[in-house]
């Protein structure tokens, strides 16, 4: 495993203060395809109760992945799901999308989980919004014989040598792929994801080693861009480890961010506030 950049998630507030941890990069783009990582992972309901109440997207990807615990999703477009542990929902906002995502009220026993925002292309901004989710559906999952686990999120996967696996959900932009990796306390896996342009991990749960005859120097909290031509050697210590692994294909397009809003220039997002403010986005039913 070769590491590029090294980064570590912030604490952060954002909805109706939910406490989360947060890496992101809307300026220097070095996760392009992606944006951000949220984690929100708290067993205590008033780090998550106020939840994300409505709220307007445009011209970006969410993709949310739940661990633990759950929220109740509604949209304009008269999507009403629970998403629940292990479930994962990917949103293509397009043009627009008015979303909320409120806690579960039967998930009494805490709540983790992941969003995830993806760029879009100048091209794809203002398509119409697209919508999926796995809710009720098995995941896809591959093991190996140390005891490592592969679940395919979004996009193909597989350990080295292994047949690969595909997610439910497929066609991200930016050719973006997301997987859940667990590895049993002193186990390895290895992976070859040479086929992508961009590859990192955000690591979720314990230590993982630099390396051979290195200390363990990768702790939880930290999102790492790798190598993607460099084989993906991967060992956890005697705690194990988890980790979100992500790849794609950079889109190398400017963006200009403001709140919700993801586009190419400061008179899109403009654009982007007016239309939100005269209802071009619709309304939650």
């Amino acid at each position: 495993m070769k590491v590029l950049s090294q980064f570590s998630a912030k604490a952060a507030m954002d909805g109706d203060g939910v406490n989360i941890r947060r890496v992101a990069d809307f300026v220097t783009t070095k996760f392009d395809p992606f944006l951000m990582i949220d984690e929100i992972k708290s067993d205590d309901e008033q780090d998550f109760i106020g939840g994300f109440p409505a709220h307007p997207h445009r011209g970006m990807e969410t993709f949310t992945y739940i661990r633990k615990g759950g929220f109740e999703h509604r949209d304009q477009m008269g999507n009403v799901k629970a998403i629940r542990a292990g479930d994962v929902q990917w949103m293509s906002t397009g043009f627009g999308v008015v979303h909320s995502e409120m806690p579960l009220a039967d998930a009494v026993d805490g709540l983790h989980g992941f969003q995830i925002w993806v760029n879009m292309p100048a091209k794809d901004k203002l398509r119409p919004a697209k919508y999926q989710d796995t809710a009720g559906s098995a995941s896809v999952e591959a093991t190996n014989n140390t005891g490592a686990s592969l679940k395919a999120l979004a996009g193909d996967w597989g350990f080295k040598d292994q047949p690969l696996i595909s997610a439910a959900i497929q066609g991200l932009a930016g050719e973006a792929a997301i997987a859940d990796l667990s590895l049993a306390p002193n186990t390895e896996a290895t992976l070859d994801l040479s086929q992508h342009e961009f590859v990192a991990l955000y690591l979720y749960q314990g230590d993982l080693s630099k390396g051979e005859d290195s200390p363990w120097s990768y702790h939880q909290g930290e999102f790492l861009v790798l190598d993607s031509q460099s084989v993906l050697k991967l060992k956890a210590d005697e705690r194990g480890a988890g980790m979100l692994l992500f790849a794609g294909k950079p889109i190398r397009e400017k963006i200009v961010q403001m709140g919700p809003f993801v586009m190419n220039t400061q008179a899109e997002i403009q654009q982007a506030i007016r239309d939100y403010q005269e209802g071009r986005f619709g309304q939650i039913a």
